[in-house]
């Protein structure tokens, strides 16, 4: 036997791990989440990085517009069905690991934010965290009025995010709502 044993100590960090260095926003209210998702993380990278993308996934997201210098706009539903203008500038990319981003003058919405991929350490696919920071409309009221209208985006990035493993996973996002092409038949007989 020889002197170095073997060790099956690994760096891992769960998908809820918060770097506290990497959460702290400029802004009023922020938020991480993450996923593991059963896809290369260059596959997921690329998909994402092409923001008119968004929309496929982001049930929030109505379109996004690309301009000029990586900056894009993007017309996202707010709550009251209130659409809201952000004016974003990427910041950071680095193909294949992370794209960050921040608002431009413009934008309806003073935010930031960031989206890391990154290998699984046991091999399983691809470790996604989303951060954002925003200052809220109309201050705590208007983050209170978010979060009762599901329209906060801590809540609204959980579930796009889990929209978002769903298409890469399989190809589609399940639902429980009817298609408009199949409409229901009248209960009455």
């Amino acid at each position: 036997m020889s002197d170095h044993e073997l060790s099956t100590d690994a760096n891992v960090a769960s998908p809820a791990y918060l770097d506290k260095d990497e959460v702290e926003g400029e802004y009023a209210a922020s938020s991480v989440r993450a996923a593991l998702i059963n896809r290369p993380r260059e596959a997921l990278y690329a998909y994402w990085r092409d923001l008119t993308n968004m929309p496929t996934f982001s049930e929030t997201v109505k379109s996004v517009e690309l301009l000029a210098a990586g900056r894009s706009r993007w017309i996202v539903a707010g709550p009251g069905d209130k659409d809201v203008e952000l004016i974003s500038e990427i910041t950071e990319d680095r193909p294949g690991e992370r794209i960050a981003w921040t608002s431009n003058e413009g934008s309806d919405i003073d935010h930031e934010g960031w989206v890391e991929f990154r290998d699984n350490a046991f091999g399983r696919g691809t470790e996604v965290r989303v951060f954002i920071s925003y200052d809220p409309p109309g201050g705590v009221v208007g983050k209170v009025v978010a979060k009762v209208m599901q329209r906060e985006p801590r809540i609204q990035a959980r579930r796009e995010l889990r929209r978002f493993k769903q298409l890469m996973e399989t190809g589609e996002i399940s639902t429980s709502k009817a298609p408009d092409a199949a409409p229901r038949a009248s209960r009455h007989f």
